[in-house]
């Protein structure tokens, strides 16, 4: 299975290449994908230079372009299809139809994968994006367990790659409003859930409150760590108790997963973190390097080894690990 690494900038991309990345993904410095903040993704000059060097190193390169276009605004996200074309990027991450639509007319032999914001969780829908637009794989929603991923890998038309880890989205993802409430600020089309303007840690009497767009989301002792706020992630009294009904920050773990996956036909595993920094992707990269090897040589007989959720519980949300709706059933 393909390893597909995070990249937030060119300073990043070596560090992952080094890891044992087969291909990384990137986004452009605006809003035209979904990890839209300060100091991260590329110009397109740096997308040209990434795709020589991966192409140097034997490596692919795939960019998100993965947000909605507002009604007469549809020329930005176009200038971006061209500017990965330009670049001589092995294919880019779309899920407006429209966009999709205009990759494939105007450049036919780019090569087109349904990104995840399409929400594209069953046959008939990938049959029609395929015979549409002429998609090669599609990123499965974060949402689906196992079982169902195994049943559409059986008959799917197109490759199949699964988040394998990092932040886990318990929406349908391309349709979610809940940060547009909080900050009027929409994550399908503006490119952040928590838009880094609108984020505020403030020390109190009562400990460390989090806050986005004014609207308080957590409170953590003082010195504690406390996670990016996000509002599905946020503590709330819900009926006298204090909890996270929607989500406990966690991130999301498939090592245990890895021969199922392997055995369904999954193509790619996608490790989530575009928006964190060049070594948080350089050692999560060099975990599931590890145990991808270690599933080749050693097929059925694969055992996780638990020294490598030792090092990705470091980096997870909340110090916690997850197989998330792959076992859980979170529907």
């Amino acid at each position: 299975m393909e390893l597909l690494a995070p990249v937030g900038n060119l300073a990043g991309l070596n560090a992952a290449l080094d890891a044992g990345a087969d291909a990384v993904y990137v986004g452009l410095k605006d809003d035209t994908n979904a990890r839209r903040f300060a100091g991260l993704n590329f110009t397109p000059s740096e997308l040209a230079q990434a795709a020589q060097q991966c192409r140097q190193r034997g490596r692919l390169l795939y960019v998100a372009i993965n947000t909605f276009p507002q009604p007469g605004q549809e020329q930005r996200w176009h200038r971006a299809v061209d500017a990965a074309a330009e670049a001589g990027v092995s294919a880019v991450i779309m899920a407006d139809p429209g966009l999709l639509g205009y990759a494939a007319k105007r450049h036919p032999k780019l090569e087109r994968h349904l990104s995840v914001q399409a929400s594209a969780a069953n046959l008939p829908s990938l049959a029609l994006y395929q015979q549409a637009f002429g998609i090669t794989r599609a990123v499965l929603p974060r949402v689906l367990d196992i079982e169902q991923i195994e049943r559409i890998a059986a008959d799917s038309p197109v490759e199949l790659e699964v988040f394998a880890s990092g932040s886990l989205c318990v929406m349908a993802e391309g349709r979610c409003q809940l940060s547009t409430w909080v900050s009027g600020q929409s994550p399908n089309s503006g490119g952040a859930c928590s838009p880094a303007a609108q984020v505020q840690w403030r020390e109190t009497e009562q400990g460390r409150e989090i806050r986005l767009g004014g609207a308080l989301l957590d409170r953590v002792p003082a010195g504690a760590p406390g996670g990016y706020p996000t509002v599905c992630k946020g503590r709330y009294q819900v009926a006298g108790s204090q909890s996270h009904p929607i989500s406990a920050p966690c991130s999301l773990s498939t090592l245990p997963l890895l021969p199922r996956l392997a055995r369904a036909g999954i193509t790619a595993l996608k490790l989530e973190g575009r928006q964190r920094s060049p070594h948080y992707s350089a050692t999560i990269t060099q975990v599931w390097r590890q145990a991808l090897d270690r599933l080749a040589s050693d097929g059925e007989s694969y055992r996780m080894d638990p020294a490598w959720q030792q090092q990705l519980r470091k980096l997870s949300e909340g110090q916690s690990l997850t197989t998330g709706p792959y076992l859980a059933g979170w529907q």
